[in-house]
């Protein structure tokens, strides 16, 4: 005779529950020290460039000492948010929230916090080749001479921040795993199903990223990256436990 038991969803399991905290804390951090030290720069994804295009940016005096790529930030830019905007941090641990706690629900907290550290390493990782063939095409401007590209490719230097990355591959995972769970989006009047909405960020970003719009600062092959890593994840989870599929 088999037994069954009902266990009630956690609305608020300790593993999104301590990532919100971490991110919360990073961001009080941001806000007090950086009028004291360069806290955000060290904790930001500065791109990888090369060594003749970091010395040329430097004696340019676009770049700081602090503003070079530097192994730990794969981890800590995944907690750090713009110290500008409230929105940035606050959209973001809302839709960890909204859709990790299913997850984490589902999966357990090990697999989801595996889960969540490996989409952030990969969003960085996608974003990182981006920006390095970007350099690439800034450094042989600079060594043309040529002002004008110069001034429009200085994007290919700028930083990364922020646990969107990771939280776009959660939103991937919940839209494989519940494809017809219908979600109300801001300024839409109609109800969409996960695996459209999904399917809509996806080409936006990916618009957004081939397009390069003046003035857009969003990290668009980041979410890419992220989005691509955890579709991968659940994909391959999926096919090798039949008991996961949802």
């Amino acid at each position: 005779m088999s037994e069954f038991r009902f266990t009630r969803p956690d609305n608020f399991p300790p593993i999104v529950k301590n990532l919100i905290i971490i991110n919360v804390l990073m961001y009080v951090a941001q806000l007090t020290l950086s009028a004291r030290f360069p806290f955000s720069e060290w904790v930001m994804l500065w791109p990888l460039m090369p060594e003749k295009l970091h010395r040329l940016l430097l004696e340019a005096g676009v770049l700081g000492s602090a503003r070079e790529f530097r192994p730990y930030q794969l981890f800590t830019h995944m907690f750090a948010h713009s110290p500008q905007t409230l929105f940035h941090i606050v959209f973001n641990m809302f839709t960890l929230w909204m859709f990790g706690k299913v997850l984490e629900n589902v999966w357990g907290g090990p697999r989801f916090l595996l889960f969540y550290f490996a989409c952030g390493l990969g969003a960085a990782a996608l974003h990182l080749g981006v920006q390095y063939l970007r350099c690439q095409e800034l450094l042989a401007s600079f060594t043309a001479g040529d002002a004008v590209a110069i001034q429009q490719q200085l994007g290919a230097v700028s930083p990364a921040l922020g646990a969107s990355g990771a939280v776009m591959g959660v939103m991937v995972a919940f839209a494989y795993l519940f494809p017809n769970t219908e979600l109300f989006i801001m300024f839409i009047p109609v109800p969409v199903k996960a695996k459209w909405a999904m399917l809509g960020l996806a080409a936006i970003d990916l618009f957004g990223g081939v397009a390069s719009v003046s003035g857009d600062n969003i990290a668009h092959f980041a979410h890419l990256g992220g989005a691509l890593t955890g579709f991968l994840m659940v994909l391959y989870w999926n096919k090798t436990n039949r008991r996961s599929l949802y």
